[in-house]
C-alpha cells in the first residue's frame, strides 16, 4: 500500500539530496542505526507516567528523523552514481536490524508488555517475511515486495506507539481480552492486555507470517513457470 508513495517520496527529499553534494551515503546509513538505537533505547525503559510518554514521543521522532536518513542514502548514491552491490547490502542490513530492534524494544518494556518473547517472536517473524523477498531475487528472479510492507508495518507500529504515548500520558490502561476469551492471549502473543505496544508486536507477528505466506506462494509460481 506504502510502497507506492516510493516516487513521490523520491521526488520530496531531491532537494536535500542535492544540498547534501558530496557526502559518503554510508554516512547517512550508518547514523540512521545510531539514532535508531537511541529511540530503542527510550522504548525499552519508558515507564506508564508522564516521563515516558514523553520519551515514547521522542522515540517515534527519532525513528522518524532515522527512516529519512535511510531513504537519504540511497538517493544520495544514485545522484552521485556510486551506488552498487555493497551500498544496497548495507541499506538492507541496516533495515532488518532496524525492523527487530524497534520489535524487540518495544517487547522489552515491561510497562506495557508481560511477555517479552512478544517482541521477540515479532520480531522473528517479521524478519522471514523480509527473507522471503530477497530470498525470490536469490534464485534469479526481481526481489519480491507483496504482503505486509516495511512501509505499512513502520507506520502501524508508529501509531500504536502514539496510542502507547497517550496512555503513559493519561494513565490509562489497556483492554484486558483475555477476559473475553482465552484465545486472544494467543493473538497478542501471551499478554493479557490490548495496548498501543501489544497491539503493534501482535500485527506486526500476524503481519509477517501473512507476508512470507504471500511472498513464498508469489515465487513457488514464478519458479513453477520458469
Amino acid at each position: 500500500m506504502l510502497e507506492k508513495m516510493r516516487d513521490t517520496w523520491t521526488k520530496a527529499i531531491q532537494p536535500i539530496v542535492l544540498k547534501l553534494g558530496d557526502l559518503d551515503p554510508s554516512v547517512l546509513t550508518w547514523t540512521s542505526l545510531l539514532v535508531s538505537v537511541a529511540g530503542f533505547y527510550m522504548l525499552a525503559i519508558a515507564e506508564m507516567d508522564t516521563n515516558g510518554s514523553l520519551m515514547i514521543m521522542l522515540a517515534v521522532i527519532l525513528v522518524l528523523v532515522a527512516g529519512v536518513l535511510d531513504a537519504l542514502d540511497g538517493a544520495l548514491a544514485r545522484h552521485q552514481g556510486t551506488d552498487g552491490p555493497y551500498g544496497d547490502f548495507l541499506d538492507h542490513t541496516i533495515d532488518r536490524i532496524v525492523d527487530v530492534g524497534l520489535l524487540v524494544a518495544i517487547g522489552m518494556n515491561a510497562a506495557f508488555v508481560s511477555n517479552m518473547s512478544a517482541g521477540l517472536a515479532a520480531g522473528l517473524l517479521t524478519l522471514l517475511g523480509s527473507y522471503m523477498g530477497t530470498q525470490a531475487q536469490s534464485v534469479g528472479l526481481d526481489r519480491i515486495y507483496g504482503g505486509f510492507s516495511r512501509a505499512d508495518r513502520m507506520i502501524i507500529t508508529l501509531l500504536g506507539l502514539l496510542i502507547a504515548a497517550m496512555q503513559a500520558y493519561t494513565g490509562s490502561t489497556g483492554i484486558d481480552l483475555v477476559s473475553y476469551h482465552e484465545y486472544f492471549e494467543y493473538i497478542l502473543l501471551g499478554n493479557e492486555e490490548l495496548n498501543g505496544m501489544t497491539g503493534a508486536l501482535a500485527i506486526s507477528a500476524w503481519g509477517g507470517i501473512y507476508t512470507f505466506i504471500v511472498r513464498f506462494s508469489s515465487t513457488r509460481s514464478q519458479l513453477i513457470e520458469l
